[in-house]
């Protein structure tokens, strides 16, 4: 049985998590350009070896990161978010309004 600990609830069966895509920088909310969130939303970098990859542990709705090698599939490790995001992004419309 393959398991993947998850940072709020521990080992659980890999069964209850997915996967939500790489972690990557995100285009400033307003100044960002369409083809620029269109890349960020629909694009991945696909590479072979180490990458950061959003999960969701399905059961509590709780996202974290975890570093995976995708040549091995070997998950070397689980961390909360938090870790790499420490502020908060406004998203007021481009227009300024909210």
């Amino acid at each position: 049985m393959k398991t993947m600990t998850c940072p709020l609830n521990g080992v659980r069966n890999i069964s209850e998590f997915v996967c939500g895509g790489e972690v990557r920088a995100m285009p400033d909310p307003a100044t960002g350009s369409d083809a620029e969130w269109a890349d960020y939303v629909f694009m991945e970098n696909n590479k072979a070896g180490v990458v950061r990859e959003w999960w969701c542990h399905t059961p509590t709705s709780f996202w974290f990161i975890a570093e995976r090698d995708t040549v091995t599939d070997e998950i070397l490790r689980t961390y909360p978010a938090g870790e790499v995001f420490t502020a908060r992004r406004d998203f007021a419309s481009k227009e300024g309004g909210s």
